[in-house]
């Protein structure tokens, strides 16, 4: 089990994999940077995947690191 922080803050998720520890951390991510999730409805859809991918990418190489 692996307990990473969120990368806005000092909240922690815990999970067995990437995959765990992403729907542990999402309703935390949800709630307090709501407003990091709204600063992205201006991007066109491809460049919300974009961001999206590129999070998957940094997160995923961090928590393989942990």
């Amino acid at each position: 089990m692996k307990t990473l922080t969120c990368d806005l803050c000092e909240a922690t998720a815990q999970g067995e994999t990437f995959e765990e520890w992403m729907k542990a951390l999402m309703p935390h991510y949800m709630q307090a940077h709501a407003d990091v999730m709204k600063g992205k409805a201006d991007l066109t859809p491809e460049e919300q995947k974009a961001q999206q991918q590129k999070w998957m990418i940094e997160n995923k190489a961090r928590f393989d690191a942990a």
